[in-house]
């Protein structure tokens, strides 16, 4: 299976709500690697990487807002180089 990277910014009611964390289970789940953080604009942005089939469901989880009391307005995604992740984890 071939193994993506993806850089994903995500804005709307996406902080204070839970999503890192909602966000980070749902990365495990998949099997992916990378990180999430909140942006001082209010977004959170997102570094993930793993097969590109596990990065589709995860990817569909996040712009329909992983947490219950996130609201997703806008999603950003853009390809990237590999990285070497161990894990994934909340900065």
């Amino acid at each position: 299976m071939t193994t993506k990277h993806i850089a994903v910014d995500v804005y709307g009611r996406v902080q204070g709500v839970g999503f890192r964390y909602t966000t980070l289970s749902y990365a495990q789940k998949y099997e992916l690697v990378g990180s999430v953080a909140n942006r001082s604009d209010g977004s959170v942005h997102i570094e993930a990487q793993g097969t590109a089939e596990n990065l589709s469901k995860f990817l569909h989880i996040i712009k329909s807002g992983p947490s219950h009391f996130a609201h997703v307005d806008h999603v950003q995604v853009q390809e990237r180089p590999l990285e070497n992740y161990s894990q994934f984890s909340i900065s």
